[in-house]
């Protein structure tokens, strides 16, 4: 009876050590899988267009928001104009600033791509972390080949 209650509990003692390492292994893929789509910045680029707006909002987390309008561009439907709308976050208080009083301003803006949003760093994948460059004539002015009436 001796080397059946050994076995038993060896054959325990293995099964929770299983158990254990695979409750690790989990753990870890899932802390693997939360880094890469929270933290890691799959993409980054500069986006030029006209400031639209920036805003402070928010319930719980107050981020700052805003939306940057490029220049249209023909889509593939006939007739129609494709609207390209940036819309983004602004973790650093400073930018921020400084972007809410470029409005309607022609901007260029670096950012960050990311594969999803985390709430305290804003609603948006993208996020804006260094200005470019600001032009402070308004867009309208530098053409001269626009006949206006």
């Amino acid at each position: 009876m001796d080397k059946t209650t050994e076995k038993k509990g060896a054959v325990k003692a293995g099964v929770k050590k299983f158990l254990n390492w695979t409750l690790v292994v989990v753990i870890l893929a899932l802390l693997a899988f939360g880094a890469v789509r929270y933290y890691y910045p799959y993409g980054e680029g500069v986006k030029a267009g006209q400031l639209n707006y920036v805003v402070y909002k928010g319930i719980i987390f107050k981020t700052y928001e805003g939306k940057l309008i490029q220049s249209g561009v023909w889509s593939n439907k006939p007739g129609g104009v494709q609207s390209n709308e940036f819309e983004f976050s602004i973790e650093d208080k400073t930018i921020a600033e400084q972007l809410m009083l470029a409005g309607g301003k022609t901007v260029e803006l670096h950012y960050k791509e990311y594969f999803a949003a985390l709430p305290w760093r804003g609603y948006s994948r993208y996020v804006v972390d260094k200005i470019v460059k600001i032009n402070d004539e308004s867009p309208d002015s530098s053409d001269s080949s626009v006949i206006r009436p």
